[in-house]
């Protein structure tokens, strides 16, 4: 049988999978510096937005939903057997939430469940540069990415549960997403050969601090300067620290409230903020809504859980 695409006595069997989304907090070695793993970072899978799909044996292939079409090419890439793929909850891609990592694994988990998550990465060409989202659909949590050589997937470091208490604000601005696919490859083409020792500093004291989880402000300001430091990395191509001017614009209005553990997803244009506890993060999304009222906001908790199935 091939995964779950056999249809028993006439009734479909349909299977359905949900997993976070993820947040990266930035790389580590973006340049090919020869003496260390390539690639590597920090990210944490969230609780909203998430993806969730389901699929049935069917007579021949067929996809609904936001991103039916990248959904149903994934499938082809995992079985032979057609199935119906219905995509029921999917944020936008390339908004530096890891969707395309998040979808393919959730589509191919939910045809093969026999087969371990990193073989479904590599079927469906994930992992060629993060391990975040590869770690964190089987984990959930905070995770630590040690990278990658020799063709490898990313190695898996650490990963922590994230406090409960912390809080997470996400913006985004109304912009065309742009940092993917061609754009993506000529940022990583011009990224400066150089060691990250003091961003392996501050990976650490960020790890550290998830780690007793009791220092929330020294949390946040290390976040930040972690992922500062990650910027530095695409400076020459994107003007700045962040992918342009709208993504900064928000950035700068945050840290104008007083927030500290303030920065840029990936290559954004999503917006993270990190807050203590329920009104803390309502007071920001509320706020936030009135300095700009185009920006998408919604507030969310760590996933201390990786996918779930059935």
């Amino acid at each position: 049988m091939d995964g779950l695409s056999s249809v028993n006595k006439g009734q479909r069997m349909s299977v359905r999978v949900a997993t976070p989304c993820r947040l990266h907090f930035g790389l580590m070695n973006a340049g090919n510096v020869s003496d260390v793993p390539r690639f590597g970072g920090l990210g944490l899978m969230i609780d909203a937005p998430d993806i969730a799909v389901s699929v049935e044996a069917a007579m021949e292939w067929s996809a609904d939903g936001p991103s039916a079409i990248r959904a149903l090419t994934v499938a082809k890439l995992v079985t032979h057997t057609p199935h119906h793929i219905t995509v029921e909850n999917c944020p936008p891609e390339h908004v530096g939430l890891g969707v395309g990592t998040a979808l393919a694994l959730a589509v191919a988990k939910a045809l093969r469940p026999d087969l371990p998550t990193l073989e479904l990465a590599k079927l469906t060409g994930r992992g060629v540069r993060s391990g975040i989202g590869l770690h964190g659909f089987d984990l959930g949590g905070f995770i630590v990415d040690g990278g990658k050589q020799d063709g490898e997937l990313p190695e898996l470091l650490t990963r922590l549960p994230f406090p409960a208490d912390w809080r997470i604000v996400l913006a985004r601005p109304s912009i065309a997403p742009e940092w993917h696919g061609e754009t993506e490859r000529t940022a990583f083409a011009r990224a400066p050969q150089k060691h990250h020792d003091e961003m392996l500093d501050t990976r650490r004291r960020v790890e550290e601090l998830v780690r007793t989880g009791t220092d929330f402000a020294g949390f946040a300001t290390a976040l930040h300067e972690y992922n500062r430091q990650a910027g530095l990395w695409f400076e020459a191509v994107q003007g700045g620290v962040y992918a342009g001017l709208a993504v900064t614009a928000v950035v700068e209005s945050i840290q104008k409230l007083g927030i500290v553990g303030v920065g840029q997803s990936s290559w954004g244009p999503t917006v993270f903020a990190f807050v203590e506890g329920v009104d803390r993060a309502e007071w920001l999304a509320k706020r936030l809504r009135v300095v700009d009222a185009t920006l998408t906001i919604s507030t969310t908790t760590a996933a201390n859980h990786g996918a779930r199935i059935g």
